[in-house]
Formats: structure tokens, C-alpha cells, sequence
């Protein structure tokens, strides 16, 4: 009851500064603020002040009805009650969920479907709750890899291409202008730049500026799920953005781009070995200038 109180006092401007301090550290507090200042900012349409004047006036006067001041406060108290049940709501069902891996992070967490997503490190994804069994649909940023569980059409959109499926495993990656697809069971249909490709068991698309790469896939699941960067045909650029990415650190590269592409994989938990073996293949040298800073140089 106190709580009210207070509640219904501080909505009303009516508390002590000790009460204020009170109220203020609750663990409540921000949220109440918060809910607050959005009810401040409700808008009402103008009023014609005139024509409202001349109907009360021509209305038969009645004896005016007196509303303690208490239940002023827990009528307010209740309006702010309902508005943050009602904003509560919106934020649930209709706000987009979203999905992070951070640099040198994995994710891994289930749809409403339970179909399971793991987001490898710098990527993202965002979906809706509300209506899921109807419009499975989501939006990805980075690389994803995904067991849908069946069901009806299941779609993957990114700003370079979209792949819809059903009930299968496959792993999507969209980085720059390198958009790679990989069907691991089931089927997939990518759609990019308007060119349509189906998918089954072991095969997979890459397109790069343009570009389409057809190749075979041997292994059952992507490898940076064990640790392990994959690169098929990837320019030296390409594979240091990855590997700041999975170490979260900063490469530079004091060297002309090399025209070489480079396929095979480097560990994403062990830096010394990767970079190792960057510098082998492109004949660099690596320093460390910093804990989280790396330089390529020519040697």
C-alpha cells in the first residue's frame, strides 16, 4: 500500500524530498519513468474551446461531483497500469526479436518453431513472434547455420540474396559482396541478382560481384561450428575481415592486394596457427603491435 502511495504522490508532483528520494532508488523507478514520459507525449486533437463553452452552458447545471483526492491518484495509478500492460504487450508479440553474436562470439538459441539457429561471430538476425506458424521469415546479417524443424515454407532473407526451405540443414553467409550457401540435408532455393538455383544434399552456391561458383561440400555440418574457418576461392581481404571477426581483433595490412585466392581453413581458436599460416600462403609477416592489433607486412 505504500507503494501506491508513493506512486499516486509522485504522479500528482506531491512528494517530499525525502519521499522522492525514496521512491527515486526503488527498483521500480525507471520503469515508471519511462512509462511516464511516453503517456507526456500522447497527443489529443484541438478543441473548440467556444462551442464546448456554449454546450455546458446550455446543459442543465447539476450539483458537481467530488472525487477524493486518493482515488484521483488510483485512478492514475491504474490508467499508468494498463498503458504499461498495453506497452508491455506491443514490445512482445510485434517489435522485432533480435539475435546477436558479437565479435569472437557464437550464438545459438531456437525460433518458435524450435527450429534451432547458431549465428557465427559478427552476425545478426531479426524476426517476428507474432504469426511465426504462418510467415516463418527472418532477416540475417553475417552467417547463420540452421536445423528447421518441418513445417511449411521457411525463408532467410539477406541484402544479397534470399534462400527458402523446408525442413532441412544448411548455412547461409553474406559478407560484402560474397554471399555463400550450403545445403547440408533436404533442399534449398536461393534466389540472386533474379537467378534462381536449387540445392540438395551436399551442394552448394557461392556468388561473388556477380559472380556464380558451383562447388561440392564433403562435410556434414559447416566447419566453423568446430572451430574451424573455411575458405573456398576468398581473396586476402575477405579472410582477415573473418579472422578479425573470430578473434576480435583489428588486422592491417600494409601490402598491395594480391590477386591470389585462397582455399582451405584456418583454426578460429588457436590466432598464432591462423596467422602462421595467412603469412606462409601470401609470403607476409605478422607483428603484434597490440594485444588486439595485427600487421601484415611484406617481408
Amino acid at each position: 500500500m505504500k507503494k501506491d502511495r508513493l506512486l499516486a504522490k509522485w504522479l500528482n508532483d506531491d512528494l517530499s524530498p525525502d519521499e522522492l528520494a525514496e521512491f527515486e532508488a526503488g527498483p521500480d523507478f525507471e520503469k515508471y519513468q519511462k512509462i511516464k514520459n511516453y503517456a507526456a507525449r500522447l497527443e489529443v486533437g484541438d478543441l473548440d474551446e467556444n462551442a464546448m463553452l456554449s454546450n455546458i452552458l446550455s446543459q442543465k447545471k447539476a450539483a458537481p461531483k467530488i472525487v477524493p483526492h486518493y482515488k484521483k491518484w488510483a485512478f492514475r495509478a491504474a490508467a499508468i497500469f494498463v498503458l504499461a500492460l498495453g506497452i508491455t504487450f506491443v514490445m512482445k508479440f510485434f517489435v522485432p526479436e533480435i539475435q546477436k553474436a558479437d565479435f569472437g562470439e557464437k550464438t545459438t538459441f531456437s525460433l518458435p518453431d524450435n527450429s534451432e539457429v547458431v549465428l557465427n561471430s559478427g552476425s545478426e538476425i531479426n524476426y517476428k513472434k507474432w504469426n511465426w506458424d504462418n510467415n516463418r521469415h527472418l532477416k540475417l546479417q553475417g552467417e547463420a547455420y540452421f536445423r528447421v524443424a518441418k513445417g511449411r515454407k521457411f525463408e532467410v532473407e539477406t541484402n544479397l540474396g534470399k534462400v527458402s526451405v523446408l525442413g532441412t540443414q544448411f548455412n547461409v553467409k553474406a559478407r560484402k559482396n560474397r554471399f555463400d550457401v550450403v545445403c547440408y540435408e533436404g533442399r534449398v532455393k536461393v534466389n540472386y541478382a533474379g537467378t534462381q538455383i536449387l540445392l540438395t544434399h551436399g551442394q552448394s552456391v557461392s556468388f561473388e560481384n556477380g559472380k556464380q561458383i558451383k562447388m561440392t561440400v564433403k562435410s556434414v555440418k559447416p566447419e566453423w561450428l568446430d572451430n574451424q574457418i573455411c575458405f573456398y576461392k576468398e581473396n586476402i581481404r575477405n579472410i582477415l575481415d573473418e579472422v578479425e571477426r573470430q578473434y576480435n581483433i583489428k588486422i592491417e595490412l600494409k601490402t598491395k592486394d594480391t590477386i591470389s585466392l585462397f582455399t582451405g581453413k584456418l583454426p578460429s581458436k588457436d590466432l598464432n596457427t591462423a596467422l602462421q599460416i595467412i603469412s606462409t600462403t601470401y609470403h607476409l609477416e605478422a607483428k603484434q603491435v597490440s594485444k588486439n592489433k595485427i600487421i601484415f607486412d611484406e617481408k
